[in-house]
């Protein structure tokens, strides 16, 4: 039983820490297009309502920083890129899918 309530235990931690984490993210887009414009207003709706004054958004047009792109091996935009908190996961393609990218930022399971 004690190593049931430890695991219990361990596990509302890692929620808790998870709910105060801040997450660092990353949107690389491809020009000033429709489907960028999509994907930034989508991947900033989904930060506000569940990440609300817990990240940092930043935003690369990969036509402009080519070389930030090349340095993080973007192959297609949109992509999302999460830093922190770890594990890092890149999300490549439609933002619009609002549960894929909450189970790719980690920020529910997955189904």
């Amino acid at each position: 039983m004690r190593k049931k309530d430890d695991a219990a235990a361990a596990l509302s931690r890692a929620a808790k820490a998870q709910a105060k984490a801040h997450y660092v993210l990353k949107l690389y887009v491809a020009g000033v297009t429709p489907k960028s414009d999509a994907a930034i207003r989508s991947v900033t709706a989904i930060c506000e309502t569940h990440l609300k004054n817990r990240y940092t958004l930043e935003i690369i047009d990969i036509y402009q920083q080519p070389t930030l792109a090349k340095g993080e091996q973007i192959i297609a935009a949109p992509t999302l890129i999460k830093k922190l908190p770890l594990p890092l996961r890149k999300l490549i393609g439609d933002m619009a899918n609002q549960d894929k990218v909450l189970v790719g930022l980690d920020l529910r399971p997955k189904p």
